[in-house]
Formats: structure tokens, sequence, C-alpha cells
């Protein structure tokens, strides 16, 4: 009787476990095979640039990407935005907004410094500082700056490249991207596209 039994309870327990275990190798398969791999190939197929990280290219390959800001120092380039990620800005792996209120000291010195060197960079521009130029975005990474910090920084440029203001301006204005469908965010100008196209410039 107690061997009938002990057959009987195994039976009933294999088939409880049966369906629980092909119906986990199945959607293991499906969900973390096929799904990933379908739109992986879809996005590959439909969005070649975007999947391969929306990759820029100078004419000896790779120069960085169009989602990812890069630090520039040199007076002769456009600055784009501060980036909070450390010890290295513009890391994407360590993609953090600073998390420091308006309040917070350490922000309004990091700021101040900002402005210190913009103005170095520029004695006789007595311009107000756009703010985007001396705060980080939520990602830390934001690769644009808005058009007014653009033309903030315009008249150093064309100065030190030693161009027509005037072709610096139209430059900026080509650069300048509008909000998207005209109704989403605001415009904005790729810091990293519009060097490139300004080292293609001719004096």
């Amino acid at each position: 009787m107690t061997t009938s039994t002990t057959s009987t309870s195994t039976t009933s327990t294999t088939r409880m476990f049966r369906p629980a275990l092909v119906l986990f190798a199945a959607l293991t398969l499906v969900t973390g095979v096929i799904y990933p791999l379908a739109v992986t190939g879809a996005a590959g197929a439909l969005f070649p640039a975007q999947a391969a990280g929306s990759l820029v290219s100078g004419d000896d390959g790779p120069v960085g990407s169009a989602l990812i800001g890069q630090p520039f120092k040199d007076p002769k380039y456009f600055w784009g935005r501060p980036s909070a990620t450390s010890p290295a800005p513009y890391d994407g792996a360590a993609s953090a907004g600073s998390n420091r209120g308006p309040l917070d000291p350490a922000l309004l010195e990091a700021a101040r410094a900002r402005v210190n060197a913009l103005r170095a960079a520029d004695p006789g521009n007595a311009a107000a500082v756009p703010v985007d130029l001396v705060t980080a975005s939520a990602s830390g990474l934001d690769p644009h700056i808005t058009p007014a910090a653009a033309r903030y920084q315009a008249a150093r440029v064309a100065r030190l490249r030693g161009l027509p203001a005037e072709r610096v301006d139209a430059l900026i204005e080509r650069h300048t991207e509008g909000r998207l469908g005209g109704l989403l965010g605001e415009a904005r100008v790729n810091v990293l596209a519009l060097n490139m196209a300004l080292d293609a410039l001719k004096p």
C-alpha cells in the first residue's frame, strides 16, 4: 500500500513539474534568444546608424558618437556642456547627473569656475554666459548646446581662426536642429558636428 502511494505521488509530482519546466524552457528561448535576435536584426536593417551607436566619422574613421559629448578645451573650438561623469568627462559607463541642488555651494563654485574659464578664453565678451555652458545635463553626456550658447562663442572662434564672423554664424545656423516634429524639445546644436564642420572651413 505504501509503495503504491509513493509511486502515485511521484507520478503526480512529475506531471506537475513537466509542464512548468517545458514552459520555462520555451519562454527562455523566446524571450532570451529569439526576441533579442529579432529586435537586433530589425534595428540593424531599419536603423543601421542608430543601431551602431550613431557614430560620427571623419577622414580617418569614427571620431565619436552623435549622442555623447566630447571635451573640447581649445578656445578655437566650440565648447559643450560640462560633464558630471567622473573621473573622466563624458564617460558613458558612468552616466549620471551631479545631483546637486541649486543652493549647493559646490554647484555654485563649479559654475563660477566655468564662467571664469569662458571669460578668460574671450576677455572682450561681456555678454551673459548661457546657463547650459556652466551646468551639466541630467545624463552628464549631452552632446548639444543651445543656439544661444553657440552664438556666445562665435566671436571667439572666428577671431582665433581668422574667419569672418558671418561665416561662423552661418555655420551655426546650418547646424541648428529644430524641435522634433516641430513640437518636442528645443532647438539645439551638436557640438561635435559643428566643430568638425569648423575644421573643414578654410581661413
